[in-house]
């Protein structure tokens, strides 16, 4: 079974809803990761904003931001390697790199905002 890891950049929330407007390709993945868990693939997001440690502890994520700079994120391994840099991965290459039919249905925006009370957006 293939392990995957996405290293988000700083932002509010990771589902694309809050704030002034949705994000498209922020909710896209979102969704695409809740159907992957629901097919028991391991997936782990680790944000920046609230996890700054994974980044650290993660020696190839720590080298590619030392070399690069924050302007590489995200990043996805697959495996712990390397597999895309700069922008998230298209349903086209989760599916190759997971064996996996990757579902493209985006639910709609039910209200409410996905951050905490604090109002972060």
């Amino acid at each position: 079974m293939k392990k995957m890891e996405i290293f988000d950049p700083a932002m509010c929330c990771p589902t694309g809803v809050c704030g002034p407007s949705i994000d498209s390709e922020l909710l896209r993945m979102a969704t695409v990761i809740n159907s992957l868990k629901e097919k028991d693939i391991f997936i782990k997001r680790h944000g920046l904003s609230g996890e700054p440690q994974d980044f650290v502890e993660n020696k190839v994520i720590n080298d590619i931001l030392q070399k690069e700079g924050a302007n590489v994120l995200p990043v996805t391994l697959i495996d712990g390697e390397i597999a895309k840099t700069k922008e998230y991965p298209t349903n086209k290459e989760l599916s190759a790199w997971l064996g996996v039919e990757v579902e493209t249905k985006q639910p709609e925006k039910t209200g409410g905002c996905c951050c905490d009370s604090d109002g972060c957006c």
